[in-house]
């Protein structure tokens, strides 16, 4: 395969985000030129690909990276993003900055105030250009919607992006951002990450503060960062994590032990490979096999795999699941769905929640609690002997763009538009952190990737095995036809 050939400017854009914030603070550089060439390739790549949307005007920008550049001349720095571009996730708010959660229902709504996690990536020095696409209102994991339009594949374009955090997760993977945030409630981080061939982290909940009129029932969706490596993923951490007396149910601690180098001695560590959930999960041909080779990248480091039965009834895990996504859907979206002038304009999807969310009791709601706390609880029994338990990142190599959601896996149908990525829930059910990275290709040339879930609050701990495993694994080096 020919190497593409790269623009003079897009050599700033093959940095890292930790290379582009050193070269800016010893001054290699200018923030005007790192925004700049991110601005050049945003114009020749996104029309292809979709990912950025809601982007602000090239001027004000080229006026921002300017005044970051002359507080770097007269010595003053906001952080290590300070000049380095970001687009948030059309799901977090962003003051004077479109944010409609890709709804018709929501078009032309400008916050007048960030999020939690916006609001720590500027006071880090970030400029903001933009969004990253999500579904409408971050629902499914293909990233579409009739505000922006779909987002395609960074490997294929003929097929999906994944999401809710797609936008994110092909830009990343294209080159269009230098690191980038997402969140994550069904492996919104997770499965575009794995799709798109970069790395997706879904902390332990709690470890970066949330919002919105719910502090205390909403607590299966996080934020997260996304990166091109894992120790960018774990800067941006480091600038999202950290209690914030307006979370109530946020981790104590500032974050900073995420910003300390990862290098880390892993040899030892027990690694239970968790596959397909013992024939419990449907998986495309030749899915599970790859992830399998990918493992052995975990034995080069001296890490012990083997594989564990999960000794669980998964059927009421999913049931309790649904409920609970159900009810919390429905709480958050009731508005809209009460409101003749919005309801005609929410996807069938939206509607359904809402709809299955109503038609529940209070004891089942509370029943659905106590079998996620009994999950809880075993998955603690596990850790006792395995330091984390690896799982593919979907059930499926990417689908067509063209669908609204797979109805089959290897003839089993799939009864929801959410069923195909069970994979991810027993992470986000336990609240535990779980970081996705590559785990190669399959015969169709189409990445996937492995889900490292680890004990809870055993963030530290996956992070600097994830990063001894981005030393070692080839798949990020592969070359991408579609970026020449």
């Amino acid at each position: 395969m020919t190497a593409p050939v790269i623009p003079p400017s897009d050599s700033l854009t093959t940095l890292t985000a930790l290379e582009l914030s050193r070269g800016i603070h010893a001054r290699e550089f200018s923030c005007t030129e790192v925004m700049g060439a991110y601005l050049d390739r945003i114009e020749r790549l996104n029309p292809r690909f979709n990912a950025l949307i809601s982007m602000r005007p090239r001027d004000d920008l080229m006026a921002e990276a300017r005044l970051a550049d002359d507080e770097i001349a007269a010595g003053r720095s906001r952080g290590w993003m300070h000049g380095l571009p970001q687009a948030p996730k059309d799901l977090s708010d962003t003051a004077g900055i479109a944010t409609v959660m890709g709804s018709p229902a929501m078009k032309g709504r400008v916050p007048t105030a960030d999020s939690i996690q916006v609001e720590r990536i500027r006071a880090a020095g970030a400029i903001l250009i933009g969004k990253t696409n999500t579904p409408e209102f971050g629902l499914g994991s293909h990233t579409y919607n009739p505000v922006f339009g779909t987002t395609l594949g960074a490997w294929d374009t003929a097929r999906s992006a994944g999401g809710s955090s797609g936008g994110a997760a092909v830009a990343l993977a294209t080159g269009m951002l230098p690191v980038a945030d997402g969140s994550d409630m069904m492996g919104s981080l997770r499965n575009p990450a794995g799709w798109n061939n970069v790395y997706g982290f879904r902390p332990s909940f709690g470890r970066v503060p949330g919002g919105g009129p719910d502090l205390y029932l909403n607590q299966l969706a996080c934020d997260g960062p996304m990166g091109r490596n894992v120790a960018d993923l774990a800067m941006l951490l480091a600038t999202q994590a950290g209690h914030d007396p307006r979370d109530p149910l946020s981790l104590a601690g500032d974050g900073q032990e995420f910003a300390q180098p990862l290098d880390a001695e892993v040899k030892g560590r027990r690694i239970g490979w968790l596959g397909d959930l013992d024939g419990y999960l449907a998986t495309e041909p030749h899915l599970i096999e790859t992830c399998e080779t990918a493992l052995a990248q975990f034995e080069t480091l001296g890490c012990t795999v083997e594989p564990v039965g999960i000794g669980f009834a998964m059927e009421r895990l999913w049931a309790s699941w649904v409920m609970l996504r159900n009810w919390l859907v429905a709480g958050k979206l009731g508005a809209l769905y009460d409101n003749p002038a919005t309801r005609d304009l929410l996807k069938p999807e939206a509607i359904w929640e809402i709809e299955q969310g109503r038609s529940l009791t209070a004891t089942q709601v509370h029943t659905a609690s106590v079998e996620r706390s009994a999950w809880f609880r075993h998955l603690r029994g596990l850790y006792r002997d395995y330091d984390a338990l690896v799982l593919p990142t979907a059930q499926l190599f990417a689908f067509d763009s063209d669908l609204h959601w797979p109805t089959e896996i290897a003839g089993r149908a799939m009864d929801s538009y959410h069923r195909w990525m069970e994979v991810v829930i027993p992470a986000s059910m336990a609240g535990l952190p779980a970081l996705a990275v590559p785990a190669g290709f399959g015969a169709s040339g189409l990445p996937i990737g492995l889900q490292i879930m680890g004990p809870h609050l055993g963030d530290r701990a996956i992070l600097e095995l994830g990063h001894a495993y981005d030393m070692v694994q080839p798949h990020t080096s592969r070359i991408n036809p579609l970026l020449s």
